[in-house]
């Protein structure tokens, strides 16, 4: 069974309306639950690690066990984005959530056995990166889906939707830990896969409109707007992961007798939830705009939560972390928002007729340099406090760390894009 679309045109009011709407929500759904799979096994570990009760691995090596994926994560993001256009979004999404059933199945045979070396666990930890590449295929190939108009809220459900794997592995997996052992961890998701792949054989498009020049979207990488997106991005999206991810651990390491289990999905969710508004006001006050003030109300929240630590319990540590959660959500929405925006405003300045489709092909391609990038932010964050625990055994130094990049994204965002000069002052792209 083939199933290729040769006449796509989102961008044509009629064509929207006969037909390109609903094909592109059903492509949609979809695509968010594949994706939501694989921000599950992704993120796995998040928990698995803060459950493990292995008395020789030290907090640095158990934050090496939650890192890891998202440093792989991170590199696979790339071949990742051409994965749709190289082979198309219906096969691709087949592909990329089947490849999941690796991590989870081995997953599940390595904590079986307490006396599974350190090194088999950092490798086993490394192939739940393979959930993080599906974020960018799923994205670029959305991208195609849906017109210029409507970009901000598509790409914001479709990634809120699998950001709330996050969440639902903190959730569900402290309770399946609990019923059936830890093990089960790995177990529990592998049906769920199976159902993701089957359903997006079945229900999904490839896009014949979707084919792009390898080497014309890599082009995209000599362009200076992907790195300052990517850099910024490494604010926002790897923010949301490293916080998600770190959340467990971090907080049994600070607060051992604290019910952490039974809240740490509420950050994720809000997260997650939040974030397709930021798109939504990307869409009606600029993205550049929305994400400048983000940025401040990040450092707000690492410097509240920097506070909780120092003089309070764990419930004002949990509610200041959770405003950075809400705030990363919030910038994911708006940075993501302005990647197309940027493009397009690109070609339109240097291009005539095909403006539109190269922006498109631009963009989507970038989305795949800006999400590896960003991702890497995750590792990044979760390196930190293991770095902190290890030099100082507290997380101050990872939070002041934290504090000071945040200031250099929102004044990065605001020279690049809220001055009078350059991509900003190309009004219709509204970044």
């Amino acid at each position: 069974m083939t199933r290729w679309i040769h006449d796509w045109h989102p961008d044509d009011p009629a064509f929207w309306a006969r037909t390109g709407r609903k094909t592109a929500r059903r492509n949609l759904v979809f695509s968010v639950f594949a994706e939501h799979l694989g921000f599950t096994v992704w993120t796995l570990w998040s928990v698995v690690a803060a459950n493990m009760g292995r008395l020789d691995l030290s907090t640095d090596e158990l934050f090496w066990l939650v890192a890891l994926p998202n440093l792989i994560g991170s590199a696979l993001r790339l071949p990742y984005t051409f994965g749709p256009a190289r082979f198309g979004g219906r096969t691709f999404t087949v592909v990329s959530a089947l490849l999941l059933l690796i991590p989870a199945v081995a997953l599940g045979f390595a904590v079986s056995d307490p006396g599974t070396p350190f090194w088999v666990l950092l490798v086993i930890a490394a192939l739940a990166g393979l959930g993080g590449g599906n974020f960018a295929s799923s994205m670029a190939n959305i991208t195609y889906f849906y017109p210029q108009s409507k970009q901000g809220s598509a790409l914001g459900l479709n990634a809120a939707g699998g950001n709330i794997g996050v969440s639902s592995v903190q959730l569900v997996v402290p309770l399946v830990i609990g019923s059936l052992g830890l093990a089960a961890a790995g177990w529990f998701w592998v049906p769920f896969i199976v159902v993701a792949a089957v359903c997006a054989w079945l229900f999904m498009d490839n896009l014949a409109t979707a084919k792009a020049d390898p080497r014309e979207q890599l082009a995209v990488a000599g362009s200076a707007q992907t790195w300052v997106m990517s850099f910024l991005y490494i604010g926002t999206f790897g923010s949301f992961i490293g916080y998600s991810t770190a959340f467990p651990l971090l907080a049994k390491s600070l607060y051992p007798q604290a019910p952490w289990a039974a809240v740490a999905f509420a950050g994720p969710l809000a997260g997650s939830l939040i974030r397709p508004v930021g798109g939504w006001l990307a869409d009606r006050l600029g993205g550049a705009r929305v994400t400048v003030w983000t940025f401040a109300a990040m450092g707000a929240g690492v410097l509240l939560t920097w506070a909780a630590v120092s003089g309070g319990g764990f419930w004002a540590f949990f509610a200041a972390f959770q405003l950075l959660f809400v705030t990363a959500g919030i910038g994911n929405g708006s940075t993501y928002r302005m990647i197309p925006a940027i493009f397009l405003a690109t070609a339109l300045a240097e291009r005539g007729a095909d403006a539109q489709e190269y922006g498109r092909r631009q963009a989507s391609a970038a989305i795949g340099i800006i999400s590896a990038v960003g991702a890497f932010g995750g590792f990044l964050i979760n390196r930190g406090f293991g770095m902190s625990f290890a030099g100082t055994g507290s997380p101050a130094a990872a939070f002041a760390a934290f504090a000071a990049f945040y200031a250099a994204c929102g004044a990065l965002t605001w020279w690049c894009y809220l001055r009078t000069v350059g991509v900003a002052s190309l009004a219709h792209a509204r970044v």
